[in-house]
């Protein structure tokens, strides 16, 4: 013990001596790109270095990249970054997970069968939080730093040691950019006694841009008559690129490459013009409050038509046609009418299509100048507000005859932002990939309306918490549901959009229906699938009437879900106030993506289930239905010796298919179906699943038993498989009597067996944590489940006790438990997690088991090996329009890798 001892602390410090070596002294860094691209941005070495005092290896020393904690390096670096324009303020935030180390014997063995899982590691701390996204008026600077303050964010947080143990601003640096970094350094130095480091505005823009472009699946979108549609880029195929930066004024860019852009024009008419001539010709106090003006507003009234000059006929010759825009704010020249003659809100409207429409031409002329085809406008005055998006993009439409179109970015407005956070050394953003940030939408925020809510800014000690309003106030505070749209009136050449609210919400963020940004470096995209790029999980789009179908089941099951998530905590009185919060704060996303189904990015299906589950959790709700899964375990577990035993007692061929019989039949039990949920009062548990077996009689809807059966017993002399992933569904019979003894049989003929499982609980889904506790017991009773999970991690010794009589049949092929990264009833394959990519490295079979994973999603894809999926089709509406079948339907449908 001594020498090991020994030698890991020689591994420590040759380890920290490896960081110190490679951080920059006081010199110019150029950091390059994953493409092996010119460097993205130029970093200057004034930032605070890492605190390598006290710095040790965790976990494994066998691995190639183990992973470093320093335990006295604050959180001060990279947390917090701003742009400070002359309109509005933008910040950028961060803050970080509580990593919890699991080092446990599962993930021990995982490490030695498949190697190190954590190749993506870096010699410096790797970010593993979240971004946030928020923006202040300039004209209300003190509300922007009340917040930092409140938040202790120049501080590294209110839970950043930096905090805790020193609550000193001495030699604290935020990075800054736009003008305001200059005018108002002094600001920020009296108020929070912190230095702004300027970094230049236009490289941030551009630096922020790549990064969002790159890393985020659905940035970039257009916007035409209302419709929204995401449009998918080619990180390969990004550049060149015009951007359109529209903040105050106008700066237009040509981006040849990371570090590699050059202003080529721009104009002075810009965001600033719109609310500052609005502000005088309707006494809106806010840019805000012109745009809900511009909503209710009918240009027509003050702008001359081109059917205002010919009697209103369109003028065919040339294209126009009667209700596009001859001269902005014409029509006044020839009216005896003063300025309080009309209305505001036509005004509104009117100065805001005149400025779009310009910005939208001479955009598309410089696209035009320079040969290029992709236009991204971006910037706070677009605002993700319809009509201007509309007007911009009909402006590119018309004058490039439709060669070229706009394309909008999802976080338009903090694109300087972003890119000033990335000047901060060892942020690691840009080495991060798509499938390693998810994007989740919290149901509000600290600050609403501009109020600070919480507990006094006197008491830092405690967090701000919106949650706690949330529960207090009820309803008080929603999800920003757009209303109907009035009628339609003649506007530039096309009809008003209809995607568009009566009501703007003051944060920014709610506005854009911006998320807040998860940076997981431990995801990967899955390795087996044919074709990542082509991807698409979902296998039906949410149309409107798709979308309010599940928005009526979904509904319909809320009681019953917060009466579990309630119980699942004893049924506390604190427990009831965050269910019955939980339940508004769900039904108000509900009721969001029923007004815009666009409204949180391209949105499927799984997205919608994986957002009710997150809900839950941000109402602390850690498994509503931990309680009803121990039951169901329980009893499965019980009658599982009489399972094996007489599936001992068939020949081959009749085993494997009453085993394929055995996962569809157990499928019933899932608590997120209506049809299932009502089946648990006609009898227990194991009634209800030999009630299940007598159906299951072929053929099945989709049966491709015949051709699995073929592959698994054509040649007894050789394995069919070398490694088999199976992805579990539910807790109870569905895993114990029907996916275990399946794999039992894949033992047996020598084929390793990964059982894959949610990282984190959905509905009754049983969980990888879950898994080698129920195998565990399994094992009791099965001397190859026991052999296979010793030799697989999941148990710590031989098991006493054995009732198995087939002890001679030793088994030396692992079971294993993998975590697949996911906390839904479906699963993404652009992002599982690393256990779950590197055993996939050598697996030959995918066995996809439940509605979930092998319908709602993955139905279509194809993967490099051979795949089958198995359900029972819960639902009619699913069943009627996916196979023109009936509700308890079931699915056998195997895909050869050829």
């Amino acid at each position: 013990m001594a020498s090991n001892s020994t030698e890991n602390i020689t591994k420590e410090k040759q380890f920290a001596k490896g960081i110190s070596a490679t951080e920059p002294e006081d010199k110019e860094e150029k950091k390059e790109s994953l493409t092996g691209g010119p460097p993205v941005i130029q970093r200057s070495g004034s930032r605070p270095q890492l605190d390598l005092s006290g710095a040790a290896i965790h976990g494994n020393f066998e691995d190639r990249y183990p992973t470093i904690l320093l335990p006295n390096q604050s959180d001060d670096i990279s947390h917090l970054a701003l742009d400070i324009g002359g309109s509005l303020i933008k910040l950028v935030y961060f803050s970080r997970h509580a990593e919890s180390f699991t080092d446990d014997y599962r993930k021990n063995s995982l490490r030695k069968k498949f190697g190190g899982t954590n190749g993506n590691r870096r010699n410096y701390p790797i970010l593993g939080g979240r971004l946030h996204f928020v923006k202040f008026e300039t004209s209300k600077l003190n509300e922007c730093l009340d917040f930092i303050s409140s938040k202790q964010l120049h501080r590294g947080g209110v839970d950043s040691p930096i905090w805790r143990g020193n609550p000193s601003t001495e030699n604290i640096v935020i990075k800054a950019t736009g003008g305001g970094a200059f005018k108002y350094a002094d600001v920020f130095r009296e108020r929070l006694g912190v230095s702004l480091e300027k970094e230049d505005e236009m490289g941030s823009l551009v630096a922020g841009a790549n990064f969002l472009l790159r890393a985020i699946r659905h940035e970039a979108f257009t916007h035409m008559d209302g419709q929204k549609e995401f449009i998918q880029i080619d990180p390969n195929d990004l550049f060149p690129y015009l951007l359109v930066n529209i903040g105050s004024g106008v700066s237009i860019i040509k981006v040849d490459g990371f570090g590699k852009f050059q202003r080529v024009s721009g104009t002075n008419v810009g965001g600033g013009t719109y609310w500052g001539l609005g502000r005088l010709l309707t006494k809106c106090k806010s840019f805000d409050e012109l745009l809900e003006l511009s909503q209710k507003g009918d240009n027509s009234q003050l702008d001359m038509l081109v059917g205002d000059i010919y009697g209103g006929l369109d003028y065919s010759k040339i294209g126009l046609s009667a209700s596009t825009i001859a001269s902005s704010f014409g029509k006044t020249i020839s009216e005896n009418k003063e300025l309080s003659d009309y209305r505001p809100e036509d005004i509104s409207l009117s100065l805001l299509r005149m400025i779009s429409y310009n910005i939208g031409q001479i955009s598309y002329l410089n696209a035009l100048r320079y040969g290029l085809k992709k236009i991204f406008f971006g910037g706070f005055f677009i605002r993700g507000h319809a009509y201007t998006m509309d007007t911009i993009s009909f402006a590119v439409h018309f004058w490039s005859k439709g060669e070229a179109q706009a394309m909008f970015l999802r976080h338009e407005g903090f694109l300087g932002a972003v890119g000033a956070f990335m000047s901060y050394e060892k942020h690691g953003l840009d080495d991060l990939r798509a499938h390693q940030l998810v994007e989740r939408f919290p149901m509000g925020a600290p600050y609403v309306g501009g109020k600070i809510h919480g507990p006094p800014l006197g008491n830092l000690n405690e967090k701000i918490s919106w949650m706690e309003k949330f529960v207090q106030k009820g309803t008080a505070i929603t999800a920003p549901v757009p209303m109907a749209p009035p009628g339609t009136t003649g506007m530039g050449g096309f009809e008003r959009p209809s995607a568009r609210g009566n009501i703007l919400r003051s944060d920014a963020s709610a506005a854009l229906n911006v998320g807040v940004l998860h940076l997981v470096p431990t995801l990967e995209v899955f390795p087996l699938l044919r074709d990542p790029k082509i991807y698409e999980p979902n296998t039906i789009d949410l149309s409107h009437s798709e979308l309010e179908y599940w928005f009526t089941v979904l509904s319909e099951h809320l009681p019953d879900l917060v009466d579990k998530a309630v119980a699942s905590e004893g049924g506390t009185d604190d427990a009831k106030r965050r269910g019955d919060a939980f339940a508004r704060a769900f039904s108000a996303h509900l009721a969001r993506l029923m007004e815009e189904p666009a409204a949180y990015g391209k949105f499927g299906l799984a997205d919608l289930l994986e957002l009710r589950e997150e809900c839950l959790r941000e109402f602390q709700f850690g498994d509503a239905y931990i309680t009803i899964k121990q039951r169901e375990n329980e009893a499965s577990l019980a009658v599982l010796p009489d399972l094996l035993m007489e599936l001992d007692g068939m020949n081959e061929e009749d085993r494997l298919l009453a085993l394929i019989e055995g996962v569809l039949a157990a499928n019933i039990f899932d608590w997120g179906s209506r049809a299932c949920v009502d089946l648990y009062h006609k009898g227990t548990i194991i009634e209800i699943y030999r009630m299940s077996r007598k159906k299951m009689q072929r053929p099945w809807r989709v049966d491709d038993f015949d051709t699995f059966n073929k592959k698994m017993l054509t040649d007894k002399r050789q394995q069919p498989y070398k490694r088999a992933l199976l992805f579990v569904d539910n807790s109870g019979a569905d895993i114990v009597l029907g996916m275990l003894p399946l794999a039992r049989e894949l033992l047996r003929h020598g084929t390793e067996v990964v059982l894959v499982a949610n990282s984190l609980p959905a509905l009754n889904d049983v969980t990888a944590n879950e898994i080698p506790g129920i195998v565990a017991e399994a094992a009791k009773h099965c001397d190859t489940l026991r052999r296979a999970a010793e030799a697989g991690g999941l148990l710590l010794d031989a098991m006493a006790g054995i009732e198995d009589e087939s002890k001679a049949s030793t088994v030396s092929v692992p079971l294993m438990v993998v975590e697949n990264g996911c906390g839904s009833p479906c699963i993404d394959f652009r992002q599982v997690s690393s256990e779950l990519a590197e055993a996939a490295k050598e697996a030959d079979l995918i066995i996809l088991e439940g509605m979930g994973r092998a319908l709602h999603t993955n139905l279509n894809v194809r993967f490099k090996c051979d795949a089958l999926k198995l359900a029972m089709i819960k639902n009619q509406r699913l069943a009627e329009k996916l196979f023109g079948g009936n509700i308890y339907d079931c699915i056998c449908r195997f895909e050869p890798a050829d």
